[in-house]
């Protein structure tokens, strides 16, 4: 890679996950098929580009060692949005522009290829051939606590427990540490793993993905008021019909709006620890542009 753009390490992963959501044998096609229309669908690859990133800030140069587990952590976030938009949980019909992948397919059909993403990633992560396989055991470790009950499946549980009721400002920092945050804490994560990161490197990371994590969810919250849905590529307005609790419902607008403004700032801090090397820059914009990013 010859440098670290979200266009690079976008098009580097598309590559990567076409080769790994092919069909081997023709009687699986079908499964296949709906893996990769959720998986290759379009999206921003925020987390890959974040792998990518501190897999550079910690000093890793040869990209190709942190490829696999950015798609892994993209598998994940792939099948927990299957999951999302299913009528049991948001009933979403549409999905980064296009219908959600149970409206294309089916119910059930979407069921199964989300959890065929969810199991797929931890193969991809743990047969990673340029890293030793104690760095695959770890990025297996770091992936299973960040997706499973002690993160993202706990949050949203939390979430449907939450769903009609009123709720407060800590219980929204839980859910959303736990939702959205940790699957960040994962791909920042990942990145250190590939490069061979200290411990004092992996809690800097994960301090930078905690921040992101809540201002990338009170930015969701906010658009969910004042997006556009053909920018967005989803349904606006739902957290109001359905009197879904969130950041501006117990801040108000303009305190949700302070509150993702400072936990962008405090994230960009956080990347200050990895020096003044581009990839660290990196780090550093893309959290100040957090809290204006549209889609």
């Amino acid at each position: 890679m010859a440098s670290l753009t979200a266009d690079s390490v976008r098009a580097e992963v598309e590559a990567a996950l076409s080769a790994l959501l092919s069909a081997r044998d023709e009687r699986d096609s079908e499964i296949y098929e709906i893996m990769r229309y959720s998986a290759l669908g379009g999206g921003k690859r925020v987390r890959a580009f974040l792998s990518y990133a501190f897999f550079g800030a910690c000093g890793g140069r040869e990209f190709e060692k942190v490829t696999d587990y950015a798609c892994a952590v993209e598998m994940i976030h792939a099948a927990s949005l299957v999951h999302d938009d299913l009528p049991a949980l948001d009933n979403d019909d549409m999905r980064r522009g296009r219908p959600s992948c149970h409206r294309a397919y089916g119910e059930a059909q979407a069921i199964v290829a989300a959890d065929g993403l969810f199991i797929k990633a931890f193969e991809v992560a743990s047969a990673n051939s340029f890293c030793t396989p104690a760095q695959n055991a770890a990025a297996v470790n770091l992936l299973a606590r960040m997706a499973g009950p002690d993160g993202m499946c706990g949050g949203q549980m939390t979430d449907i427990r939450t769903e009609s009721g009123r709720s407060d400002i800590e219980l929204l920092k839980r859910l959303d540490t736990q939702k959205t945050s940790c699957l960040i804490n994962a791909a920042c994560g990942l990145g250190c793993i590939a490069a061979g990161a200290d411990e004092a490197q992996l809690a800097s990371a994960a301090e930078y993905a905690y921040k992101l994590g809540l201002a990338f969810q009170i930015r969701d919250d906010i658009l969910d008021i004042e997006g556009d849905s053909s920018v967005l590529g989803k349904t606006v307005g739902k957290d109001a019909a359905s009197e879904k609790p969130t950041y501006p419902s117990v801040l108000g607008l303009d305190g949700a709006k302070r509150a993702c403004i400072a936990l962008s700032h405090n994230a960009a801090r956080a990347a200050e620890k990895f020096g003044a090397n581009e990839y660290a820059a990196a780090l550093r914009t893309l959290a100040l542009k957090m809290a204006e990013r549209q889609n």
